[in-house]
């Protein structure tokens, strides 16, 4: 496939050699967006620079410029199995952006397959797929109960090492933190969280305890 040309020079030249970072393909993307489908196509080259320079590229406009992301959705909801990990995280995060302008119907087929990965083995994708599907929870109030009962979840996940689970109850509590306003039965969450003050991981026990610090008078939100 013919690269597009930034300056007279191509993307994928471009990233590779280091010349240029995502951070200047993005404005220039902005500015021609017919420029996408080289990003995309970028994701699966073979050289990790533009393979992952393309995948930034595409978090970065999904920060700035969400709409010009949107029509592609499918072709980010594909990576959320892919092979590699950090493309596979990279398609959480950006699709994460996504979520205050995504319709209820995308989001309502997304979520199981965002959510499945919580209870591991892998504990970066376990924190990847809780904020992202934090994030869906937030733009969405909704599914707030839903994605809260799974992150619950996590106590009994299956990941590599005992202590990879405790730095996953970690994240877990800072997605929680989010969601605890929209939640009606904050009960479960604060049980879960006062479990944690005994946790072997410091960092997770000091979570636990700035978590409940800040929420443990509050039982249900306002009917």
């Amino acid at each position: 496939m013919k690269a597009h040309l930034i300056d007279g020079s191509q993307i994928w030249t471009s990233l590779a050699d280091g010349s240029v970072r995502a951070e200047g393909v993005v404005p220039q993307v902005v500015g021609r967006p017919a420029l996408l489908p080289e990003i995309f196509t970028g994701l699966d080259q073979p050289k990790a620079r533009v393979k992952f320079g393309c995948a930034k590229v595409l978090q970065l406009l999904s920060e700035s410029s969400p709409k010009l992301i949107l029509p592609h959705w499918e072709q980010l909801t594909a990576r959320l199995e892919h092979e590699n990990k950090i493309l596979q995280w990279s398609a959480m995060l950006t699709l994460a952006n996504l979520a205050p302008i995504a319709s209820v119907p995308k989001v309502e087929a997304l979520l199981p397959r965002l959510l499945g990965p919580i209870r591991g083995p892998v504990m970066i994708t376990a924190a990847n797929a809780m904020r992202s599907a934090t994030a869906f929870a937030v733009a969405q109030p909704l599914l707030a109960y839903e994605v809260s009962r799974k992150i619950l979840e996590v106590e009994k996940g299956d990941y590599q090492t005992a202590e990879c689970r405790n730095v996953v109850i970690g994240h877990a509590l800072q997605m929680l933190d989010r969601l605890m306003p929209l939640l009606k039965d904050k009960e479960p969450v604060l049980k879960f969280a006062r479990r944690q003050l005994q946790n072997s991981r410091p960092s997770t026990r000091k979570r636990a305890e700035a978590f409940l610090k800040k929420h443990n008078s509050a039982k249900r939100s306002p009917s």
